[in-house]
């Protein structure tokens, strides 16, 4: 009697113990034997690819360490969160495409409400105010009709807030990693609004100082959704107290979180969110039939979205 010859083993891929990933693995993909980690618990043994995603430091670095890894999907735009640590040889793709309709919805989100004068006008409320002028010109109430809108990092967040701009009747441009220095300096002089959609690098950390502040034109506004450490916060600071700056948009902090007492809480001419501009209420769920569709990609011999080049961070 013949012996049926045994089944090849799957490539092996550790996804976010979280019910949506768990769903993916009970409907199963062909091709793939998948596991689950959860914070400070690493299934032991091989893999061939992670799915890196909503974990802490020492999970991370864990499951980079992992043998026989090949590939990490992480399911955010950045990646400096893997930068130093991500093996030699090891394939690497971020998931820009699963937030940036998100992002630029809520950085649209935040100039209008910082135009319309929103922010003042709910902090009148919680003083029971009737007023008509809570922002800070006396007439009030703006829009973004012909506003000069800069934004640094022209990326696909960038086109797609563009779209939205445009449509307000902005006028918008872009300064891009081929941008000459000059350009750049000439486009930001003349903003009305500077949005900040780069990433964490060596290059980047700290390029909003008080020499670039200064360029910009008297009652710019600022927005920065792309990382804490792009701004100089003691440089903010001053240009806002100088009255220099308009005022700014912040969904990402330096130092963040943002510590009890720190001036940025209590300032009227400062919008403030917790880093979630990419978040949404169906955000997991679409992380995983991502992920599925980049398991399939790669079953079917395609060439899956998203693949980077680590000592880019982008």
């Amino acid at each position: 009697m013949n012996t049926p010859p045994a089944a090849p083993d799957l490539p092996r891929v550790l996804l976010p113990d979280l019910p949506e990933f768990r769903a993916l693995s009970a409907e199963g993909v062909p091709g793939f034997t998948l596991e689950h980690y959860r914070r400070g618990e690493v299934p032991a043994g091989s893999a061939d690819g992670v799915v890196l995603w909503m974990t802490d430091a020492a999970t991370r670095d864990a499951l980079l360490r992992v043998p026989g890894l090949n590939w990490v999907l992480t399911l955010t735009a950045g990646i400096d969160h893997v930068q130093g640590a991500l093996p030699p040889g090891v394939a690497l793709y971020n998931a820009s495409r699963l937030h940036d309709h998100a992002v630029a919805t809520h950085v649209l989100a935040g100039m209008l409400s910082a135009e319309r004068g929103l922010h003042r006008f709910r902090d009148a409320q919680g003083r029971g105010e009737w007023t008509r002028h809570a922002s800070p010109a006396a007439s009030g109430l703006g829009t973004l009709r012909e506003r000069r809108v800069v934004i640094w990092g022209y990326g696909h967040i960038g086109r797609i807030l563009s779209g939205f701009l445009t449509a307000l009747g902005a006028q918008v441009e872009g300064i891009r990693s081929a941008t000459s220095r000059e350009e750049r300096d000439r486009l930001l002089a003349g903003a009305d609004w500077v949005v900040l959609l780069l990433p964490s690098t060596p290059q980047t950390r700290g390029v909003v100082n008080a020499e670039l502040l200064a360029r910009l034109k008297p009652g710019a506004w600022l927005s920065n959704q792309g990382r804490g450490d792009l701004l100089d916060t003691g440089a903010l600071l001053a240009a806002l107290d100088s009255g220099h700056l308009g005022g700014a948009v912040l969904d990402v902090s330096d130092p963040e979180p943002l510590p009890q007492g720190h001036p940025l809480w209590s300032r009227p001419d400062v919008i403030l969110t917790p880093h979630v501009a990419s978040t949404t209420a169906d955000l997991v769920a679409r992380g995983a039939s991502l992920t599925r569709d980049f398991l399939l990609d790669r079953a079917q011999g395609r060439a899956p979205e998203g693949k980077v080049d680590p000592a880019r961070a982008y």
